[in-house]
């Protein structure tokens, strides 16, 4: 078995995910489902075979060292952001697929308000979501608008690097953890001195890497971010959390300044054709909400969001109703993603 033939079968077949796995073949994730490929059962040493050449000598010292590691790897016919890790019957690694040419924001079905967001000049705005929900690819599209039209240096912090993108009217450097710089929060100390119009931070995984987001975003650049949130009430209240009890009123009142809006999504199957469509909330941070988050009121933003619907912000139980009852998804779905299912269920019904 090669492994590029393996990779070109998984991209053939529109799968998001590569599985290889002691014991089975490789499995690929098709329209969120797991799905077998025709070929034969990988041993742990198989395995290695496989994927151990994509590595350089300085990464097969790293995984030897730390017993996982995340890079990519690409191909004539995608890229690949790849986790190898240990289990207790070996070598074992996921492969995400991600296309040779990062999306549009036409073709991700991203509403006005969403253009909006990418349109400004500064401040913090969060792409949010669960794992495997397609907060890169919202993003990457975002950037992509960006460098279409605008005259921007745009810097990504990333780990790995995931869309790689070509100078069009913007200046474009992309950084990947652990090759380019040591952490994001190392990248982020020396940011503001590379003169940016756009940073995108991969992930705000710790207090750390928050404070320098917010703190950056409130210098003037434009900061696009990542949580592994549901909600923008969620995004809000993990950022305060992560810091001690004595600093959450201030990180509250900078959040109320630099936040621009906050895009939470989750991927959904379709019932019209083979596919998953981005249900999304967007919430655009207006004087009223503000308030709320300086007054740690959170659990009152979605309210706050429905009342914002002349704006063009959306619930993400107002987006599942939508797809629903136009046939886009099964009620099955809106009912068990839903925020409130009792009240889902209660207006399918109607």
């Amino acid at each position: 078995m090669d492994i590029k033939e393996v990779l070109q079968k998984a991209v053939r077949a529109g799968a998001s995910d590569i599985h290889f796995v002691r014991g089975m073949p490789p499995m690929l994730r098709i329209n969120g489902r797991l799905v077998p490929m025709d070929a034969e059962k990988l041993e742990w040493d198989a395995i290695k075979r496989l994927l151990f050449p994509l590595l350089t000598d300085e990464q097969k010292h790293r995984f030897a060292n730390e017993k996982e590691l995340d890079f990519s790897y690409g191909i004539e016919e995608a890229r690949f952001r790849v986790n190898i890790f240990n289990d207790n019957f070996g070598v074992a690694a996921t492969m995400r697929v991600i296309p040779v040419r990062p999306p549009d924001m036409k073709s991700i079905l991203m509403p006005p308000v969403g253009y909006k967001l990418a349109r400004l000049k500064r401040g913090l705005v969060l792409v949010t979501g669960p794992t495997a929900s397609g907060k890169s690819t919202t993003l990457s599209a975002i950037v992509d608008l960006i460098n279409t039209e605008r005259h921007a240096h745009i810097i990504t912090i990333e780990d790995p690097i995931e869309f790689v993108f070509e100078n069009k009217n913007s200046i474009i450097h992309q950084r990947a953890v652990g090759l380019h710089t040591d952490s994001f929060t190392t990248g982020l100390r020396s940011v503001l001195r590379e003169d940016p119009d756009v940073l995108l931070v991969g992930e705000m995984r710790d207090m750390e890497t928050m404070m320098a987001a917010v703190t950056i975003a409130e210098t003037g650049p434009l900061v696009l971010a990542t949580l592994h949130t549901v909600n923008a009430a969620q995004s809000i209240g993990r950022i305060v959390e992560v810091f001690p009890s004595y600093q959450q009123q201030q990180i509250r009142y900078q959040l109320s300044v630099t936040l621009r809006g906050v895009i939470s999504q989750q991927l959904v199957p379709r019932r019209d054709k083979p596919a998953r469509i981005a249900a999304r909330e967007i919430m655009i941070v207006t004087n009223p909400i503000k308030k709320l988050i300086r007054d740690g009121r959170l659990h009152r933003i979605e309210e706050a969001i429905k009342a914002g619907a002349e704006l063009g912000m959306v619930s993400m139980d107002d987006t599942l109703l939508f797809y629903c009852k136009k046939g886009i998804i099964h009620k099955e779905e809106a009912i068990a993603r839903a925020t409130d299912p009792e009240t889902m269920a209660a207006a399918l019904r109607e």
